[in-house]
């Protein structure tokens, strides 16, 4: 019986480790959690931008890929922002490059975070960068985009984005209620 229960311990322990990881968000699943503090110290939160589409990108300085996709983001996003659009670099780099991050965010337009000062992210560490999520107004995964695959272009993010844009967000149920008076 003392020989089973370190066996059990170990068992144990490697179910919780791998329950406790994200599970790699499926599209047509609600979004994952993500809340994080922008570089600029401002509260970044997933849920709070219910009723926009939302773009998050998952990014490096050191990613060739991952910078050579950034100018159509940016471009992307200040074409759009006022119409619903939501954009946040989430940057894999290591804490001690934060200012190198900061230096490099200075030449876009779209908000970062670093994905170590997530205080809640249910998005799963990337195993490979860039990789970008798109969610709807319902906060609904609708796109996952990576380079090999469907790679970040404007062409790619006018195709896949622009429709979700021109959907118009269902209303509220407080909204509802008040038109029915």
């Amino acid at each position: 019986m003392t020989r089973l229960f370190p066996l059990a311990m170990v068992g144990w322990l490697a179910l919780a480790t791998l329950s406790s990881r994200a599970a790699v968000p499926q599209i047509g699943e609600p979004a994952p959690v993500l809340k994080a503090t922008e570089l600029d110290g401002q509260p970044f939160d997933l849920s709070a931008a219910h009723g926009k589409v939302v773009i998050v990108n998952f990014w490096a300085t050191w990613c060739l890929p991952c910078r050579a996709e950034m100018p159509a983001l940016d471009g992307f996003y200040r074409a759009f922002r006022d119409r619903g659009l939501v954009l946040i670099g989430v940057s894999v780099d290591r804490w001690a490059d934060r200012a190198k991050v900061g230096a490099l965010m200075r030449q876009y337009s779209y908000p970062a975070a670093m994905i170590n000062e997530a205080l809640a992210n249910d998005f799963p560490r990337p195993r490979e960068i860039p990789i970008t999520y798109v969610i709807d107004r319902a906060g609904v995964l609708r796109a996952i985009l990576r380079p090999g695959r469907v790679a970040v272009t404007p062409k790619t993010l006018a195709e896949t984005v622009l429709p979700l844009l021109l959907r118009q967000p269902a209303p509220s149920p407080s909204g509802l209620s008040a038109a029915a008076d």
